[in-house]
């Protein structure tokens, strides 16, 4: 779970950010919920030893109202996971203490609009889903 809050402008290009911090400045243009009840630490160890390799598929899924942004990526055998603040979801292949996912297909900028106007309420209520599978492979 986590909340909207009116500086919310999900602007950034290739990232987007689930912060446990409860406040965010405007500069903050990746950050798409604050008040977040978990952080890159607080995965699950199984989740993270999971994600915690080149071939596991990570999706990440925000509801909020009626709508639902899916966003698809990848797992990184380099990830630490050990960030106690927040949850960082990269278009690009950089791997820091906060990277929960790489080579995602969307960032901030890509948020639907709709779902922006929402988050901008910090009384919205943001539900935020992990799940992660093993990437299937074409050889027979």
């Amino acid at each position: 779970m986590a909340r909207g809050h009116p500086n919310i402008t999900a602007k950034h290009k290739t990232t987007f950010e689930i912060t446990k911090d409860p406040y965010l400045t405007l500069r903050g243009d990746c950050i798409i919920a604050v008040s977040a009840s978990k952080a890159a630490s607080d995965l699950s160890w199984e989740f993270k030893q999971f994600i915690k390799s080149d071939d596991a598929l990570v999706i990440f899924k925000l509801e909020v109202g009626p709508f639902t942004w899916t966003v698809k990526g990848y797992g990184s055998e380099k990830m630490t996971l050990t960030d106690a603040r927040s949850m960082v979801f990269r278009r690009s292949y950089y791997v820091c203490p906060r990277t929960v996912m790489i080579k995602a297909d969307s960032s901030a900028s890509s948020l639907p609009r709709r779902i922006l106007q929402l988050l901008k309420d910090p009384n919205t209520s943001v539900h935020i889903t992990l799940e992660a599978f093993k990437e299937q492979s074409n050889s027979n």
